[in-house]
């Protein structure tokens, strides 16, 4: 059995469509008044990094994928740069860089294609995935729409009913740079909620060998000065999974790992309340709305934070 695929006329006819409904292609496809922007210049979404990678392993197609044609284990940072260096194109860029981004992307996906070697939920050994399977592709920015909200109410602020249904709906046009159709998405986020939960009860979503390994090795310390807070981190990330996944991730959250968790979040969310927003904000949207105020785009000042941040987190070779 073979997936189903976005093919390249789909992509640009839906490439197309966004084209049609941005209003000024400087800007790209959100802008300064959009609640895209507000809630994903915050740095601590990134702290959901884990929960959201964790989530997408657990859709075999994106596991067995990553395990045999990614290099996350040779070089995991450089892989996480190259990733958010074109999602934040899409999401921060103006209109031209964004779709520049989306066409190399789906170029990238057309060669990720093969077989899931093992049985697991939904799956049989020999079925074949293609990273451009829209069903896939909708699964993976869910995951990233739920972990942004989730983790952007736990450190800023709540968000209204009306907020979370503005965000999914502008979400739909970051959806649309991967060419997911329209059929496949939840028509709003009380429909996104509910495909939430029932994927991450179905068969579809289940943990198997690739996951496993991958999610072990993406929790373990990169350099021996990295173990505290990686140790921390892995608490946090069981913490914002659900029971099921958590367990066959074989992420302990036992009485001692459930008090950590209840004590970090407040803690955290006061740091990070009283952070500068200077400090708060990723790069990437800074060099946007210098971009758009006419000034010379590049965030010397955040670029060499990024450097720092991403420099600790790089495995010793």
């Amino acid at each position: 059995m073979t997936a189903a695929t976005v093919t390249r006329d789909e992509l640009e006819r839906r490439i197309a469509e966004v084209r049609a409904r941005t209003r000024d292609p400087r800007a790209g496809i959100y802008g300064p008044g959009s609640i895209s922007w507000r809630i994903n210049r915050e740095g601590i979404i990134m702290l959901g990094g884990g929960r959201a990678a964790l989530l997408q392993l657990a859709h075999p197609y994106v596991a067995h994928a990553v395990d045999q044609h990614s290099d996350t284990r040779r070089d995991p940072v450089g892989r996480f740069r190259r990733t958010f260096m074109h999602v934040f194109a899409m999401v921060f860029g103006d209109l031209d860089h964004a779709i520049e981004s989306a066409r190399r992307v789906h170029r990238i996906h057309t060669g990720i294609k093969g077989p899931i070697r093992e049985d697991v939920g939904a799956y049989r050994d020999g079925h074949r995935y293609h990273a451009n399977d829209p069903e896939a592709l909708f699964w993976v920015h869910a995951t990233l729409v739920d972990t942004a909200v989730m983790l952007y109410e736990l450190g800023v602020a709540p968000l209204t009913r009306e907020e979370k249904e503005r965000y999914y709906a502008e979400s739909r046009l970051f959806a649309g740079l991967f060419g997911i159709p329209e059929r496949v998405m939840p028509r709003s986020f009380a429909e996104l909620e509910e495909y939430m939960r029932a994927m991450m009860a179905s068969e579809t979503i289940t943990v198997g060998r690739p996951a496993l390994e991958i999610a072990a090795f993406l929790l373990q310390p990169p350099r021996p000065s990295a173990a505290p807070f990686v140790a921390w981190y892995r608490v946090l990330t069981a913490g914002l999974l659900p029971p099921r996944l958590r367990e066959q991730l074989e992420l302990p959250f036992g009485p001692r790992e459930r008090a950590i968790f209840e004590r970090s979040i407040p803690l955290l969310r006061a740091t990070y309340r009283t952070t500068p927003k200077r400090l708060r904000y990723f790069p990437d949207y800074v060099e946007a709305k210098r971009r758009l105020a006419g000034k010379p785009a590049h965030d010397a000042f955040g670029r060499a934070l990024e450097k720092i941040a991403l420099r600790a987190i790089e495995p010793v070779r």
